[in-house]
């Protein structure tokens, strides 16, 4: 890659980041634009300026994303009530493509020829960045450090700090042990203790949610409003999708809600253990299906149910920009039409419990389900032709002698 000019680079103005700046300066002879997104990470975003600075950095992006993450990507992907390997809500997943889209935006703004982050050649993230840079910016160069070099420690990594005087601290507070990811959709951690599948988590680990055991014992009540399946209310007032979220998380870890661990397939072949609190997404999860239970006709829900797990592994992989998970889109968009309406849940002791659900869309008719006099507005006799259709092939498998089991 002789011919590379200029890189944007994905920098976050940690250790990794700071080091990638000056190794890409340093091996590639070329000028380094950086880009710092601000997801709702829970962390001060612009203390990176001043680091790339004084690395000679003269382009320096810091991008507030949060309502672009939470409206156009988080929301979509709960409209399908995706959940990847029937657990995991795909807090980092879903934010790779957000962050490779702007990678892109500020190369064609700057005219760099190449990106750069700072996945690891073991994980998914790596997978992620790439699939969408190419999506979007077919001919665009790559420039994956952790697959080049040999800085394959964090002793390594800090070696190579000093000795180019790169800003990094190398005492300061106690790092945590664990490998952690975080956006207003929930907080990830991997690595130290929990590489042992049979060691239990720390309770100290968990930043975002009281145990369940801690939580208040008097039940919290709350109530979401619902428009084309997307909540734009709370008890009431309403909300941008970025701030229903932040509020979701606060209420949902004060009640102990939202803590997950796992042990997950990696697209690149692995098994990894992790451990995830995402309070709000699960208050929205349960809340979604809710209201889709009283306004989704049967069919369509059956339908999206089973085409979920596959919507889930293409984000999970890496393809959100890819043709087959815009054309599930428009078909899960398209369902949400008359997903209207308001759900009461109640939050105790981590758990979210689904306690009324009312909507003008509402497919419940109350007179035809009662098991009181439903004035003739549905015949019983009816269902006996049609069970006897239903059995209609069995009966005749049956009459040839053919074994069931």
């Amino acid at each position: 890659m002789a011919d590379v000019k200029k890189v944007v680079l994905a920098y976050s103005g940690g250790l990794d980041t700071s080091v990638i700046l000056k190794w890409l300066q340093d091996t590639y002879n070329c000028e380094v634009v950086t880009f710092t997104a601000d997801l709702g990470q829970g962390e001060e975003v612009e203390p990176a300026r001043a680091k790339a600075q004084a690395m000679g950095v003269k382009e320096i992006y810091i991008d507030d994303l949060r309502e672009e993450f939470v409206r156009d990507f988080v929301y979509p992907m709960f409209r399908a009530n995706t959940v990847y390997e029937g657990e995991y809500l795909l807090g980092t997943s879903i934010a790779r493509p957000l962050i490779a889209k702007r990678l892109i935006e500020i190369a064609n703004e700057t005219g760099a020829d190449a990106i750069s982050h700072g996945a690891t050649g073991k994980g998914n993230d790596q997978v992620r960045f790439e699939l969408g840079a190419y999506a979007l910016k077919p001919g665009v160069k790559v420039i994956a450090p952790w697959r080049e070099w040999d800085l394959l420690s964090r002793e390594k990594l800090m070696d190579y700090a000093e000795k180019h005087a790169i800003p990094i601290e190398r005492h300061g507070k106690k790092k945590s042990p664990y490998s952690m990811d975080a956006n207003l959709l929930h907080i990830s951690y991997e690595g130290g203790v929990l590489e042992d599948t049979w060691t239990e988590h720390e309770e100290d680990m968990w930043k975002w949610t009281v145990s369940p055991e801690a939580a208040p014992d008097a039940p919290t009540y709350i109530e979401l409003t619902y428009r084309a399946g997307d909540i734009v209310a709370i008890d009431g007032k309403a909300m941008s999708p970025a701030t229903v979220l932040a509020e979701l998380n606060r209420i949902g870890g004060e009640n102990g809600i939202g803590r997950l661990d796992i042990v997950e397939n990696r697209f690149v072949g692995m098994k990894s253990r992790g451990c995830y609190e995402t309070p709000g997404g699960t208050i929205m999860l349960k809340a979604h299906r809710a209201i889709e239970s009283i306004t989704l006709d049967r069919e369509v829900a059956h339908l999206k149910d089973e085409l979920m797990p596959k919507y889930a592994s293409l984000i999970y992989n890496g393809f959100w920009w890819s043709p087959e998970r815009l054309m599930l889109q428009q078909m899960i968009d398209a369902s949400q039409a008359n997903v209207n309406g308001v759900v009461r849940l109640k939050l105790y002791k981590g758990n979210v419990i689904v306690t009324g659900r009312k909507s003008d869309d509402s497919l419940f008719d109350a007179n035809i389900a009662t098991f009181e006099e439903d004035g003739g507005a549905y015949n019983q006799q009816d269902a006996a032709g049609f069970i006897k259709l239903n059995a209609l092939r069995m009966r005749i498998a049956a009459g040839k002698g053919r074994k069931l089991v």
